[in-house]
């Protein structure tokens, strides 16, 4: 799978955790220098809170369109620090 924003690479991985139909891409397939952390928070009642990040492309910038579980509730301790991708972010195979 691939996370492509503006036809950049964000992220890519053949071992991605599927859940709720979001692929979460392991922390070492992340290329980190596309990610700006948001002050975004959301949560979760069975996965915890997630922190955002601004996917940010050169001049592209999609807000908020990716997310990870740093601590997580136990149901979902096997995505910890994974990342998943949404908005202008394709994720594709």
């Amino acid at each position: 799978m691939k996370a492509i924003l503006d036809g950049t690479v964000i992220a890519q991985s053949d071992e991605t955790i599927v859940i709720e139909d979001n692929h979460y891409f392991p922390p070492g397939s992340i290329n980190r220098e596309f990610l700006r952390p948001s002050a975004h928070r959301s949560t979760c009642p069975w996965k915890g809170e997630a922190y955002y990040y601004d996917v940010v492309v050169g001049d592209v910038e999609s807000r908020n369109a990716a997310w990870s579980y740093p601590h997580p509730k136990e149901a979902a301790a096997q995505i910890k620090d994974h990342v998943a991708f949404w908005k202008r972010v394709e994720v594709t195979r």
